[in-house]
């Protein structure tokens, strides 16, 4: 079991999604949830691309000091780099990159990003097991290869690359990244269709040990929890952040849950009663979570539900 760490309060919590499966420019907003602007001509404006990816800017604000990271960076080449630009994201604070896993719908933009912001030395923080090249094979025989990020053009952009198995503190011990998710729960089984290539062929690899989330402590509040893809388990992954920080309540979670499909939709019901007992005041499922969780989510934690798209910013203080 992993120690006790120390995670710093902050006055805010910013979370910008940079990159998701959807967009909806006419969602509502309110004082938390900050939609992104209208234009009054939408053709003379480059619009937000929504595709099969997930990446998040998180800005931390304490004491007067404000310090950005950004997790994950997408699945296509420039999606991250052309919505930062429509939005007008430029986080020259930006102090850290961290990668929440090896697939490819999470790592695809990163070349492109750390190229843009010319940041020498910038850390790129991920577990050894990122480096892994696997594949998922569906029943019906199709398959999705899932190269890893290249070592050698992250080295070529000047990134200085951070292996770490258990968790860390950045951004002045104001954000935590889990590190290893320990498996605790009796429903939540990893990922049964995915393969890795090792030296023997290809080999199940269903755990997807390198799965890791960020959690922030909000002042009188509680935990912020960010996940891209939860593939150690939406309930495995609140409750590791709980004996981590040693804070109970959690006050928000946003990011993939991937309960989408045949081979996880059972788990829908065993999932939720698990978080309706955990009472996050918000969740923010997008990316993998998939369209029946959704709807479930949604009915059965209504006045925590917000609809994901590209764009939106949650203000958490």
């Amino acid at each position: 079991m992993s120690e006790q760490v120390t995670l710093s309060p902050v006055d805010t919590i910013d979370v910008t999604i940079l990159v998701d499966n959807s967009v909806d420019v006419l969602l509502p907003g309110n004082e938390m949830v900050q939609r992104a602007p209208l234009a009054v001509n939408w053709t003379e404006r480059e619009q937000l691309i929504a595709e099969h990816g997930y990446a998040l800017l998180l800005t931390v604000a304490s004491n007067g000091r404000r310090a950005s990271l950004l997790y994950d960076a997408g699945l296509g080449r420039n999606t991250l780099l052309h919505n930062m630009d429509v939005l007008g994201v430029r986080p020259a604070d930006l102090r850290a990159i961290v990668l929440s896993h090896g697939h490819a719908d999470h790592h695809g933009g990163l070349e492109g990003v750390v190229r843009h912001l010319g940041k020498r030395g910038l850390p790129l923080l991920l577990h050894p097991d990122a480096w892994r090249y696997r594949r998922i094979v569906f029943p019906t025989g199709t398959e999705i290869h899932m190269p890893p990020p290249s070592q050698a053009d992250l080295d070529r952009e000047g990134v200085t690359i951070i292996e770490e198995r258990g968790p860390s503190l950045l951004l002045d011990d104001t954000v935590l990244v889990t590190g290893q998710v320990e498996r605790i729960t009796d429903f939540e089984k990893g990922f049964p269709l995915q393969q890795a290539r090792t030296e023997h062929g290809w080999e199940p690899d269903i755990w997807v040990w390198d799965d890791q989330a960020i959690v922030c402590h909000l002042k009188n509040r509680g935990l912020v929890v960010l996940s891209s893809c939860s593939h150690a388990g939406v309930i495995n992954i609140l409750q590791h952040a709980r004996r981590l920080t040693g804070i109970e309540t959690v006050y928000a979670f946003v990011g993939g849950l991937h309960l989408s499909g045949a081979v996880f939709e059972p788990i829908i019901p065993r999932t939720i009663a698990e978080l309706q007992a955990i009472g996050p005041s918000v969740i923010v499922p997008g990316h993998c979570t998939g369209w029946r969780a959704t709807h479930e989510l949604a009915r059965a934690l209504p006045a925590a539900y917000v609809q994901t798209s590209v764009g939106t910013t949650l203000h958490f203080a």
